[in-house]
């Protein structure tokens, strides 16, 4: 498994429980969604949560980008890590959605995720960065 992270801080060593098991107790800081959960359930605990890890089962499940989407936008600021079947030309929307690491099943070169990071030096919509929309920057 290869683990790229775009943070400075300490890599969170505790393992992600499963969403069931994480709503169980009480001092766990990791929790894994697998696909189809809903990530709504951890919005009354992200103050505590250290990380959050996103399955995806497959390049073609895009269920985890909404779960990034909705766990950013609710105000969580701990690790979002994608863990799965992470293709390289998928990278730009990872992080457009708020993930910070990625975890892939497959090998992935980390000059290629920062070559492919820095392709597209504008964007056309606001998303989960903090990247400004290309019409934003034209228009103020």
């Amino acid at each position: 498994m290869t683990l790229i992270r775009f943070r400075t801080d300490e890599v969170h060593e505790e393992p992600a429980g499963t969403l069931d098991d994480f709503l169980g107790q009480s001092n766990a800081t990791a929790v894994r969604l697998e696909a189809g959960e809903d990530a709504r359930a951890l919005i009354p605990y992200l103050d505590r949560l250290a990380l959050i890890e996103i399955a995806f089962p497959s390049f073609r499940d895009g269920r985890g980008y909404s779960a990034a989407r909705i766990l950013r936008e609710a105000g969580y600021e701990g690790e979002l890590r994608a863990q799965g079947d992470i293709l390289l030309d998928q990278v730009i929307d990872y992080r457009r959605c708020g993930f910070d690491a990625l975890a892939s099943e497959s090998p992935l070169d980390p000059a290629a995720v920062e070559e492919a990071l820095a392709r597209f030096p504008y964007v056309y919509q606001k998303a989960a960065d903090d990247r400004a929309p290309v019409w934003k920057l034209r228009h103020g």
